[in-house]
């Protein structure tokens, strides 16, 4: 049954949901308008570009999530180290401890990663970015820094891969805390 959402906001969450669950090409209309309840009137009125639109409202408000809780906090606290547990209880918190696949993640390894490919890219230089920035004001160098964010945020997808493989949300929360540890040293 079609329901009534008051506002283009309010979809992009449900859209997210029914991308995650099915990636972008197994995303059909009939699959959308089901995880949204909407009808297809309302879909198109509020995305009038069609399933890209909408996959690039999901992405941009994915992007802005982390700017805002985790690579802002990462730029800019005034204890790094602080920013980086920070960074790691808001991913865990994200994903839902591993019971939540990264949506940017699934795009970057999907049949659409040329087409948002801009912004697969940009999301993960942030991400690598930002905690390299951080890393460096613990006093590490800028080499070394820009390596550990690269393993840190490689091991961080990598974990949410296995943890949806093996069915096991615990592997994700073993594997950040070894991260954290690592970043502790």
């Amino acid at each position: 049954m079609a329901r009534m959402i008051a506002e283009r906001a309010d979809v992009v969450p449900l859209l997210a949901e029914v991308f995650r669950a099915y990636g972008f090409e197994g995303a059909s209309l009939a699959r959308i308008t089901e995880g949204t309840r909407l009808g297809k009137g309302s879909i198109y009125n509020f995305f009038p570009g069609g399933k890209e639109e909408m996959a690039d409202a999901v992405l941009g408000e994915i992007d802005a999530w982390f700017r805002l809780h985790v690579f802002e906090p990462l730029h800019e606290s005034a204890d790094p180290a602080g920013g980086i547990v920070h960074m790691f209880d808001q991913v865990e918190r994200y994903f839902q401890s591993g019971r939540k696949v990264c949506l940017v993640g699934v795009f970057a390894l999907g049949n659409e990663r040329d087409r948002f490919a801009i912004k697969v890219r940009d999301y993960f230089a942030a991400w690598i970015d930002a905690l390299a920035s951080a890393l460096v004001r613990t006093g590490r160098s800028g080499t070394e820094a820009a390596a550990l964010a690269e393993e840190v945020v490689g091991g961080i997808q990598g974990a949410l891969v296995l943890a949806r493989a093996f069915d096991r949300p615990d592997m994700f929360v073993t594997t950040t805390q070894r991260l954290r540890m690592r970043l502790s040293n």
